[in-house]
């Protein structure tokens, strides 16, 4: 665990945070684009979506239509479009158009699931939060931190692994990680450096239970 920890810290000390964003709102509304697509593709979409609307007052005047035909690259958009509309409306209802810096107010906006709301809570708010998506409970996996089902509990294992103040740039920095050396096809758990240095007699391929 030491020399994981250690090895993310030299390789990426300062992690940034991958989607771009203006602000909180913008944020909230790109993790919620990032759901099964790359981040990749929702920064080639969100600047012609800010262009539409980069706030939920004027969101929530912008047709579904438009903002699904928008965000279509990104996958899933009817429900995705129907997601940011109605969190817009909501915000403006209920939180004078402010994004709730609170984890339980997150997760009850359309759209906002645990994950999405504790990156939210993480990057735009600086709260310790350890967002686990199929990526990281993958690596989790690999290098022997949980053995857990789902990623529900490769979240509590993480948590209970590492010191509150590392969780968030931990999380951006086994992201950054996985991508660069440790992905799932470019290894299998007998390739990369963190996953040779700690199982250095492993053979086998170590197979990831589904998330």
């Amino acid at each position: 665990m030491d020399f994981i920890q250690a090895k993310l810290q030299a390789l990426y000390p300062d992690p940034p945070i991958p989607l771009h964003h203006r602000d909180t709102y913008t944020l909230l509304v790109a993790v919620l684009l990032s759901a099964q697509c790359t981040d990749e593709r929702v920064n080639q979409v969100t600047p012609q979506l800010w262009q539409l609307a980069d706030n939920p007052y004027d969101m929530a005047e912008v047709p579904v239509e438009e903002i699904k035909a928008v965000i279509r690259p990104c996958g899933l958009s009817p429900q995705k479009s129907k997601a940011i509309s109605k969190l817009s409306a909501i915000l403006i209802a209920d939180y004078d158009g402010e994004v709730p810096a609170d984890m339980a107010a997150l997760e009850t906006l359309p759209g906002v699931g645990h994950k999405t709301a504790s990156v939210v809570m993480s990057q735009a708010f600086g709260e310790p939060a350890f967002p686990v998506d199929t990526h990281i409970h993958r690596l989790a996996q690999r290098w022997g931190l949980s053995s857990g089902k789902n990623v529900a509990q490769t979240e509590k294992d993480l948590k209970r692994l590492f010191a509150r103040e590392t969780w968030n740039d931990l999380h951006l920095q086994i992201i950054y990680y996985g991508r660069e050396y440790c992905s799932a096809r470019g290894c299998d758990g007998t390739v990369c450096e963190i996953c040779t240095t700690c199982y250095p007699n492993r053979k086998r391929p170590k197979k990831t239970r589904k998330a």
